[in-house]
């Protein structure tokens, strides 16, 4: 008989993230599509289901829909079951203090009620917005070891870095497995200290709920890094750190999430989805569907990534393309992520550009112009939108959604922004 989980895992996965701009328009980050089949949450859910953690709750908020369509009924991870399963929570109004959440921290402390109806002895708490491979196991084994009120998985960053990420001083009580929290600083302008938190926390129930009631009473501030973090370690609480050394890929930002795609490919790719064991729901979409990969007799294809449903008559190289795009005869895709559905006419070239969804592009246009180094000077080409022949559009150029064809001019400069 397979026994109650002891483990409650929660996902972070409601918020928009403004640096990603036109591809949070309509989606949570964690519903943004990555790496050619896959959205952004199916790392941290693989994660779990890899790990044997099938009890989850995601908390949504911002623009659900996607998201919610995406997760299904959790089946696509082997999350149904008498005590598996995968719960969406979104946030309530309209009964005492309940309110859209105001930040990661008040997104648990509204859902208290689903904590105390599970009771388990440990609540695991993730970012549904990071790429990595992690068996969250051996860290739960060190934070019942240390029989300690909170454990942060934690990455060490070079320095210089720190303010990006809440950063900490870590001792080395157990070498390179981890060790006591010995101070923490939120995103600090400077600091010496190189180990920047992942958001994946792993919480003593009891001392979670009474630091989040206590938090909610006194502050008007609701976040684990910002608020709850800074607190434990101010009250002396049993704070470790478990270090994490493999892969972590952060896409905040759009040059962040153009380059954590791009280390799907080359000789020695930094992430292996062959070896990660990601899966996703091939429902969604209908990509389960689609028929195999065409790819014509005058094509050329180097070192991409080129999914089910494509049809490819020109040049793509060093991409990332998902179903349903149609590259055609005489156009070139280099350095470019394109989305389900996109179109590429004749004798176009497409350059350090990520296409959202339903985008069809005309014969002989220009988009993108591939200057600058790793994510730089990237285009970002909103959904359902539609460029006549000959259009040219420069590096880092961002165009919204569902553009009126009266509100594109025939060039469009680097950097411009398009409404």
């Amino acid at each position: 008989m397979k026994l109650k989980p002891r483990t409650l895992a929660m996902i972070l996965a409601g918020g928009r993230v403004d640096e990603l701009n036109v591809l949070t328009h309509y989606r949570p980050k964690s519903a943004v599509p990555f790496g050619g089949f896959a959205r952004v949450i199916d790392f941290p859910l693989s994660n779990l289901m890899n790990s044997g953690l099938e009890q989850v709750a995601i908390l949504s908020q911002h623009r659900s829909f996607s998201l919610i369509n995406h997760i299904g009924i959790g089946a696509a991870w082997d999350m149904l079951g008498k005590y598996r399963g995968v719960s969406i929570l979104p946030p309530s109004t309209g009964y005492g203090s309940s309110s859209w959440y105001k930040g990661s921290a008040d997104a648990v402390f509204q859902t208290s009620d689903f904590i105390d109806y599970h009771d388990p002895d440990e609540v695991l708490i993730l970012s549904g917005d990071h790429i990595y491979n992690m068996d969250y196991r051996d860290m739960i084994s060190y934070h019942r070891e240390k029989d300690a009120d909170l454990t942060i998985a934690c990455l060490q960053v070079p320095h210089g870095k720190a303010q990006r990420f809440g950063v900490a001083d870590i001792d080395d009580e157990d070498d390179d497995r981890g060790g006591r929290m010995l101070q923490y600083e939120e995103k600090p302008v400077d600091s010496s200290f190189h180990w920047a938190s992942m958001t994946v926390f792993c919480f003593n129930p009891k001392v979670l709920h009474e630091l989040l009631t206590t938090n909610a009473r006194e502050d008007d501030s609701f976040e684990f890094g910002r608020d709850i973090i800074p607190r434990m370690m101010s009250d002396k609480r049993k704070v470790y750190g478990y270090k994490f050394h493999d892969y972590w890929g952060y896409s905040r930002t759009i040059a962040e999430y153009w380059q954590t795609n791009m280390d799907l490919l080359g000789p020695s790719p930094k992430i292996r989805l062959d070896q990660w064991g990601v899966r996703t729901n091939l429902e969604h979409r209908d990509i389960r569907d689609c028929q195999p990969l065409k790819v014509g007799s005058q094509a050329q294809i180097e070192d991409s990534l080129i999914y089910n449903g494509c049809l490819i008559e020109g040049k793509v190289e060093n991409s990332i393309i998902f179903p349903g795009v149609h590259v055609k005869a005489g156009a070139v895709v280099k350095d470019s992520i394109l989305f389900f559905n996109n179109v590429v006419g004749r004798d176009s070239r497409i350059e350090k550009t990520i296409s959202d969804v339903n985008v069809t592009m005309g014969n002989g246009v220009q988009i993108g112009n591939g200057s600058g180094m790793g994510g730089e000077n990237v285009t970002v080409l909103g959904w359902n939108n539609y460029f006549p022949d000959g259009i040219v559009i420069g590096a880092d150029c961002t165009i919204h959604p569902n553009i009126e064809l009266t509100k594109l001019t025939k060039h469009i400069e680097s950097g411009e922004v398009v409404r």
